[in-house]
């Protein structure tokens, strides 16, 4: 019996609450970059690239093969935002809803 293999990539894009440029700071973002590329990781949906600017983010993954893309966006948002509001010190840290 022969094996298949499928790659199902997604370009994700989720914006700060009402477009608040909260990360103005090129270091900030950078850093809020390398994060959400890590919890992609943990959540075996590996990044290829991770970028944006200062009101939102643009990521590029791959789909693990057991996790949906509303469970990704779920985790990517809620780790990242309670991460800005603990490491970066943005305490006014949300993601738009949707």
């Amino acid at each position: 019996m022969g094996q298949s293999l499928v790659q199902i990539y997604v370009h994700i894009v989720f914006s700060i609450k009402y477009r608040k440029a909260l990360l103005r700071d090129a270091e900030s973002r950078k850093r809020m970059h390398a994060y959400l590329a890590g919890v992609c990781g943990n959540q075996k949906c590996p990044a290829v690239i991770v970028g944006g600017v200062e009101d939102h983010v643009h990521l590029l993954c791959r789909l693990g093969k057991t996790i949906d893309i509303a469970k990704l966006i779920r985790e990517l948002k809620k780790d990242s935002s309670e991460w800005a509001k603990t490491e970066l010190k943005i305490g006014n840290f949300y993601w738009q809803t949707g």
